[in-house]
């Protein structure tokens, strides 16, 4: 083969430094890991060179991704010992996977039951980061399936699980939520406004359950009430959904009674149990 043309080699050069960029990314990626799960495993912290010769990491690169890591609050460094321990935010990372499995653990049986009796898609959500997602999901024995899956997340405003789970939160965290969520109105059912929002919520902590009536989607009724922990805290939502037929005015009520009344032994079960509301 001849040799390469001087743009063919410049090409060539791209290509490999490309690769050397996602191996070195690959590489900080792995060696974090291996450091966060090293001090995870150490009731006492560890120092820089300790954590470089125990991960074989060399030290200069060990030093930039403790600096790093502890500058995100992943890890903690002692100003007098110099030793890194897990920080707030690996703390709260893992507090709330297992908070999250506790949750969907006691709630599937209860989506069961509710899917069974209602013959509809029954959820479970969580507010995460001023979004409502979904985080577990019981499809309806029936043919009609409806547009979510786990890991969806939607604004909380418009749709009745969202509305549980914001229904108890301070005036200026519901304001905070509307001013990040720009929503275009589907209908002229629409929630747009933060008055005709906090209306809303006033009722649904009155009857106990939220209601969606096509507000997301056309065609498309949801209802949903809050399950709250033994802090007084609403740390999830539970709903069902179904189109407007499914769903008609007359069974509206009916199934806000089965939510709510679900809820509340939901709710009984989780003892103190909290979320965070980031």
């Amino acid at each position: 083969m001849g040799a390469l043309t001087r743009r063919e080699a410049s090409e060539a050069g791209k290509v490999a430094s490309r690769l050397n960029s996602k191996r070195a990314a690959v590489t900080s990626v792995e060696r974090a890991l291996t450091i966060l799960e090293l001090l995870a495993e150490k009731q006492q912290g560890l120092t820089t060179s300790e954590i470089s010769r125990r991960a074989k990491i060399p030290k200069s690169s060990a030093s930039y991704l403790l600096r790093t890591l502890a500058a995100r609050g992943y890890l903690r460094r002692d100003p007098e010992t110099g030793q890194f321990t897990p920080g707030i935010r690996m703390l709260s990372l893992g507090g709330q996977a297992i908070q999250g499995m506790q949750l969907r653990d006691v709630a599937l049986p209860y989506l069961r039951q509710i899917a069974e009796r209602t013959r509809l898609d029954s959820h479970l959500a969580v507010l995460d980061h001023g979004d409502a997602v979904y985080v577990e999901r019981i499809e309806s024995p029936g043919f009609i399936k409806m547009a979510i899956w786990v890991g969806k997340r939607v604004a909380p405003q418009v749709t009745a699980i969202g509305k549980a789970l914001i229904c108890y939160l301070e005036r200026y965290e519901i304001q905070e939520i509307v001013g990040t969520h720009q929503v275009s109105p589907v209908s002229a059912k629409t929630i747009v406004s933060l008055p005709h929002l906090l209306e809303e919520l006033a009722v649904t902590r009155q009857r106990g359950y939220a209601f969606d009536d096509e507000e997301h989607a056309l065609g498309v009724r949801c209802i949903a009430a809050p399950v709250v922990a033994a802090s007084g805290e609403v740390v999830a939502a539970i709903g069902v959904s179904g189109t407007v037929s499914q769903i008609n005015d007359d069974y509206v009520t009916v199934l806000g009674n089965i939510l709510r009344t679900t809820a509340i032994k939901f709710s009984g079960q989780l003892g103190n149990l909290k979320t965070s509301r980031r």
